[in-house]
């Protein structure tokens, strides 16, 4: 049995520390990140969450209004409208707020937004919805 000398221990233990302390670095760094990643996926998810309720809220709040405007007319032309407006506050009220996995979700809020500027053009209204830092706008 060969028996090594307290020297080689060392030499051993010296030439190991780089790989061991590359590989505790590497740990403690990935730990680090990982949770950063999730605070930072946290607040992303958040604004744009907000960005985009409060875009569809505007909708939903224009569609209601204007379907109460044109509640008591009856013409056709009117009747049109009543019912683009419908489909929008329909395509509204399925729209899935509470499931960020959906799939669709980013394809149903485009047709969202196209409904809605096609009742903007039914009501002859220009739209320009800006969603800012200080505030959310609709204007005329």
């Amino acid at each position: 049995m060969a028996v090594e000398s307290p020297s080689s221990d060392m030499f051993d233990e010296i030439v190991m520390a780089e790989e061991r302390f590359h590989g505790e670095g590497y740990q403690e760094g990935y730990a680090e990140g990982s949770h950063l990643g999730v605070v930072e996926g946290r607040r992303y998810g958040s604004l744009h969450g907000a960005k985009m309720g409060s875009e569809i809220g505007c909708y939903l709040g224009f569609a209601l209004t204007w379907q109460c405007l044109l509640q008591k007319c009856t013409d056709e032309k009117n009747s049109k409208k009543r019912r683009a407006l419908d489909s929008l506050i329909g395509m509204i009220q399925k729209f899935p707020y509470e499931d960020p996995t959906y799939d669709k979700l980013q394809e149903d809020l485009e047709k969202i937004r196209g409904k809605f500027k096609q009742v903007c053009s039914m009501l002859n209204i220009q739209s320009d919805f800006r969603i800012g830092t200080e505030r959310s706008s609709l204007t005329f």
